[in-house]
């Protein structure tokens, strides 16, 4: 997508009154001109605009932070880096090990999964839902389920802690992205 079409914008700015808290960008996506109108929108609907798995980028654009994957670079050199008020966070699949470190290396949230199959990002990881519980119970620290979530199967992990759900086709996938929101916005309550 080089370019953002009056469509998408337009759905994505009705989300305003939805549940989303954050809009993830990735560095294939911001070729053209479609990062910045995004960067406008999110700012206008109080919505974090955040670079997936490039701490450069995230700096280039001046964005709100990064998510970072287990490859992607080193939550202490993204806060040198960004700021202290950059929203960081890191995948830590399913492992409780990563988790404890990205807290202590001082990560805003972590996202654990994919809890479910999913084509936007394949994984073989797939954590038991227990890990939210685990995480919510124990840490301060939000986490975030990922990986294949829809409005059908996101309510077991909304149950067991999940602080954020993040989705992409479940939304964007759909032909009307605002029921899709809407129906997530009932799950969250």
């Amino acid at each position: 997508m080089d370019e953002v079409t009056h469509e998408f914008a337009q759905a994505f700015a009705s989300q305003e009154r939805g549940p989303c808290k954050l809009y993830l960008i990735s560095p294939q996506d911001v070729g053209g001109s479609f990062a910045e109108p995004l960067q406008r929108i999110c700012a206008d609907a109080d919505v974090a605009f955040i670079v997936n798995d490039s701490i450069a980028l995230a700096k280039r654009l001046g964005a709100d932070g990064v998510h970072l994957g287990q490859g992607d670079g080193d939550i202490r050199e993204a806060r040198a880096l960004l700021g202290p008020s950059a929203q960081i966070g890191k995948t830590c699949h399913d492992s409780r090990h990563f988790a404890m470190d990205a807290g202590e290396a001082g990560a805003d949230y972590v996202a654990f999964g994919a809890f479910y199959p999913t084509t936007t990002k394949p994984s073989d990881y797939r954590p038991d839902p227990s890990i939210l519980s685990w995480w919510s119970t124990l840490f301060e620290i939000p986490c975030v389920a990922i990986g294949g979530i829809t409005p059908d199967n996101a309510k077991p992990l909304v149950d067991a802690g999940a602080d954020f759900l993040a989705v992409c086709q479940a939304v964007w996938g759909r032909d009307d992205p605002a029921v899709a929101v809407s129906a997530f916005a009932d799950i969250l309550g």
